[in-house]
């Protein structure tokens, strides 16, 4: 029984050991396995990272160009700023007398930094016409136009103040050097430079009815009248005036000969 009893430690430490050793390798190919695993697994997130980062790259390239694109539309939605200012600013009035020609009248300003032309158009050039057609403007400077339109009859029985006119009128504004003759042949000659300042409205009134608006058509009518007939007198003679034969007598040169003649007298009697 004591013999049974020695033998067996030995061969439980056999055995354990022949138990530890599988346990011990099989605990390295666990552990070498899991590393080998790791860097494939590390070398396909490398893939995949760069994969990822060349698409991102492609995504803000493309969104960057789409950026830009949309900022260029953007910028050609912008509207181009106004060089005048207009009085009215999108209507034209007329009193509404058919079977006449009548008047409206439109205030125009430069209200820009440098000279500007500006252009009349209509889409019934045979029946309308404007006063002046165009014109250039300093800055600051302003002037009122007048517009003569033909009223046509009523058609149909339709009540006066119930029709509709189809025409309509455009204003056109480029940007010139400086003070120079208007021609009509500055837009043809630039035309990416014309810039359409508005297209204005046709709007009848009532003459029977009087209206702030009928009002301030007839103000304006009589300052652009009283404009014209300026234009129309000669200008005042600043200079010298011309006597006779071409003499030239100033009005200091006046007074002194006066002066001496009343000397002359006075001497004579003096005397």
């Amino acid at each position: 029984m004591m013999a049974i009893t020695e033998e067996n430690p030995p061969s439980d430490g056999k055995v354990w050991g022949l138990f530890k050793l599988p346990f011990r390798n099989s605990a390295n190919s666990s552990n070498t396995t899991p590393s080998s695993s790791q860097n494939h697994q590390r070398h396909q997130n490398q893939q995949v990272l760069s994969q990822s980062n060349g698409s991102i790259d492609g995504v803000n390239s493309q969104s960057s160009s789409s950026s830009s694109s949309v900022s260029s539309v953007a910028r050609s939605l912008i509207p181009t700023r106004r060089r005048l200012r207009l009085d009215p600013s999108n209507k034209l009035y007329f009193p509404y007398e058919p079977g006449k020609q009548v008047r409206s009248a439109i205030g125009i300003k430069n209200t820009s930094k440098s000279h500007v032309a500006f252009k009349f158009q209509t889409t019934a050039p045979k029946s309308c016409f404007m006063r002046p057609p165009g014109a250039i403007l300093a800055p600051g400077e302003s002037l009122i136009a007048t517009v003569f339109k033909f009223v046509e009859n009523p058609e149909n029985n339709e009540k006066p103040m119930d029709q509709k006119s189809r025409v309509k009128f455009k204003i056109m504004s480029l940007k010139v050097k400086g003070p120079m003759d208007y021609v009509p042949e500055l837009f043809d000659e630039q035309k990416d430079q014309v810039a359409v300042e508005q297209i204005l409205r046709v709007v009848f009134l009532d003459v029977e009815r009087p209206t702030p608006a009928l009002e301030k058509l007839k103000r304006q009518l009589a300052e652009a009248e009283a404009a014209v007939e300026s234009r129309k007198k000669p200008p005042e003679e600043t200079g010298p005036k011309i006597i006779g034969e071409g003499l030239v007598i100033d009005e200091w040169k006046e007074r002194r000969e006066r002066y001496l003649a009343r000397q002359q007298v006075e001497g004579v009697d003096s005397v």
